[in-house]
């Protein structure tokens, strides 16, 4: 063990200086017996780290217990042992948490299928080391829950997937957005049949289309044939009723997808992003028609910038960026109302970073586009939202626009972990799985139905309040979703810890999942919805 470490007068001390109170206790022969016990691999003598003589061990111990890339960096840091070459295949120059690190990285269903240059590759590109490839890996499935179960609030229809990759959806079917080779609406969660045998990771739901992402990289989308449009022009006529490999897509390894209202992203494995559509006066860094189906990869800073997760708006993308020196936030479309971030409400062709975060001094490490405002957590639980403030919906006791991100002061006392956003909506989920809201309270999305207690479900709340009809199910709460749409009323899905999957809101097309009391078109509380989602 390394003579200094880093903090703390006492542990500068080697350690075979440090006396073991119950040593002291007993005879000198006993001692003796007593360290041979604690040190039975190999001769370590005190002081020393007693498995350096089995490596294999500790290789296994590292891996086994799912540590953090930021534990690995720090056992390299403090002691030698774990920052010489481990003598393992397949570099034996690589350092016992490197090793650790990249066997981490193998066990991940994205990382399995690549070849040796690919992974070579791959690890350039997040910066070096297969620390930093686990954090970008593990800064993913953080943000998107991939590869664990999901619930999606479309607009009028719903797509949930398990945590072993099996796809349901139930409500509107207009265009065959459900995938059950059929338009009938269905207020029972189905599964698709079609994709029986292929694991889902990750889904996407827009306005009269899904898409879906499969552990092997292929994205299958159905409903509106077209990537994007308004939700009632004229483009899309013609319908899908059934999942179809997305063609254009094949020989990209897709991990994520995301939907906005006239256009939709992909993000690849190694951290690039695609667009289809919205090409017109180069709204995204490209000049294509709006019915394009080609995928045109981002231009601008995120070329050489692997991104870890996007999010749509309605009419622009939120980037969450991952470098060796932190984690920061580009945006890029529509500037109307602030939602950019910059400041001003310009729009961008190409992704700009925002800054206010580093003056904030917040590492994002979630995003959230709603319709027309934007949110973060920061890795401190801190919690920002930005551009149109209708409805309260940026959580600051007004209605107020943002330029920039500003920190919601009301949620100060709670360390956020995850946030979602809707048209006018936020939810916030913190670390003990409590669920906070504000915004619009129409279709009593927003969970406050508390006749009781003589509010009005429909009001908006304009600073965050607990919804208290969650801790009404015991449970700790996960992750939310919502409705991201101007054109439907809202619906909510909150996931517990346990898999179970509460809906409230609007269910007027059957997207909650369970069936309504005759001439309701809404739900006020939460109901569990019935499928077992791990």
């Amino acid at each position: 063990m390394d003579a200094t470490t880093s903090s703390g007068a006492s542990s500068s001390l080697p350690l075979h200086l440090i006396v073991d109170d119950t040593l002291s206790l007993v005879s000198p022969l006993q001692q003796s017996y007593q360290r041979s016990q604690r040190h039975c691999f190999g001769d370590s003598a005190p002081g020393e780290f007693p498995l350096a003589a089995n490596p294999s061990i500790v290789l296994h111990v590292l891996t086994s217990c799912n540590l953090e890339p930021e534990d690995l960096a720090h056992l390299e840091a403090t002691c030698k042992f774990f920052r010489k070459p481990a003598n393992f295949p397949p570099d034996f120059l690589l350092s016992m948490s490197e090793l650790a690190a990249f066997d981490m990285c193998q066990n991940r269903a994205i990382f399995k299928p690549m070849g040796t240059q690919e992974k070579e590759m791959f690890k350039q590109r997040c910066g070096g080391t297969w620390k930093l490839v686990l954090r970008f890996i593990t800064l993913g499935e953080a943000c998107c829950r991939r590869e664990k179960s999901q619930a999606i609030a479309g607009p009028g229809h719903s797509v949930a997937v398990t945590a072993s990759g099996a796809a349901y959806s139930f409500g509107s079917n207009n265009s065959g957005q459900l995938g059950h080779d059929r338009l009938e609406e269905e207020w029972r969660p189905r599964p698709i049949r079609s994709l029986q045998g292929i694991r889902i990771i990750q889904a996407a739901a827009g306005a009269g289309r899904t898409m879906l992402v499969s552990d092997a990289g292929r994205v299958y989308a159905f409903g509106k044939d077209s990537f994007g449009e308004v939700e009632y022009g004229n483009q899309g006529s013609r319908v899908v009723t059934t999942p179809q490999l997305v063609e254009s897509l094949k020989d990209i390894y897709i991990v994520q997808a995301a939907i906005g209202n006239f256009f939709t992203a992909v993000l690849s494995r190694e951290g690039c992003v695609y667009t289809f559509s919205w090409g017109g006066d180069m709204k995204l860094g490209h000049q294509t028609e709006p019915n394009d189906v080609q995928p045109h990869l981002l231009a601008g800073p995120l070329e050489d910038i692997p991104v870890v997760q996007i999010a749509a708006g309605y009419c622009y993308l939120l980037l969450l960026a991952c470098q060796p020196s932190g984690m920061s936030v580009y945006s890029v479309g529509c500037g109307l109302g602030g939602k950019l971030g910059h400041g001003s409400r310009s729009d961008e062709k190409y992704p700009r970073l925002i800054e206010q975060f580093q003056t904030l001094n917040i590492q994002p490490v979630v995003v959230a586009a709603g319709a027309w405002h934007a949110a973060v957590v920061g890795k401190d639980g801190r919690v920002c939202t930005w551009g149109w403030g209708r409805y309260g919906c940026l959580g600051h006791g007004n209605e107020e626009c943002e330029s920039v991100p500003k920190v919601v002061e009301t949620l100060s006392s709670v360390k956020a972990v995850h946030v979602a956003t809707g048209d006018y909506t936020t939810f916030v989920v913190s670390h003990k799985g409590d669920v906070y809201s504000f915004g619009c309270g129409e279709s009593s999305s927003l969970g406050h139905n508390t006749a009781i207690e003589g509010n009005n479900r429909h009001s908006n709340v304009l600073s965050p309040e607990l919804v208290t009809s969650l801790q009404r199910i015991d449970e700790r709460v996960v992750h939310v979703s919502l409705t991201n749409s101007i054109y439907w009323n809202a619906h909510t899905f909150a996931l517990t810890e346990s898999g179970k999957l509460y809906a409230f809101g609007a269910g007027d097309k059957g997207q909650l999942g369970t069936e309504l009391v005759e001439h309701r078109s809404e739900r006020g509380t939460p109901e569990q919805v019935h499928i077992d989602l791990n």
